[in-house]
């Protein structure tokens, strides 16, 4: 079996988690349970759980997140899919390293509850990012 990776999110309301997992992202809907919901993002299985009380809203430093590295079409479409949303931007969208071997563009933004959500796009993934060779696509 492929991996699966794995991500468990609280969320305040899963009817809001959806929509925007679903219809502001594209992601495709899993199994639903009473209290928690997935969503597949880009391979990744994205367990939604209904916990309010467990919600750690994004601080200004950012450095609790999750994300995805996409192909440049795939990074266009989600940030289109995001402009025309209402989105909570938490790092508008920016290149950084232009012209370097460690160019990067990339965007943040939070879920309706404040989960903070991290895309980026490289030109070269394997030489920005060190990926080793038995790991490359």
């Amino acid at each position: 079996m492929k991996p699966i990776p794995h991500q468990s999110l609280a969320v305040r309301d899963l009817d809001e988690a959806r929509a925007f997992y679903v219809e502001v992202l594209g992601c495709p809907e899993g199994r639903r349970v009473p209290a928690a919901l997935d969503v597949w993002l880009f391979g990744t299985q994205v367990t939604l759980h209904d916990a309010p009380d467990d919600i750690a809203p994004a601080s200004d430093r950012l450095a609790r997140h999750f994300g995805v590295t996409l192909g440049r079409d795939d990074f266009d479409a989600v940030m289109a899919r995001l402009d025309h949303h209402s989105t909570r931007w938490l790092r508008p969208l920016r290149t950084e390293h232009d012209g370097t071997g460690r160019q990067q563009t990339k965007a943040m933004v939070a879920d309706p509850s404040g989960n903070a959500i991290e895309f980026k796009t490289y030109p070269d993934p394997a030489h920005a990012l060190k990926i080793p060779r038995d790991l490359r696509a």
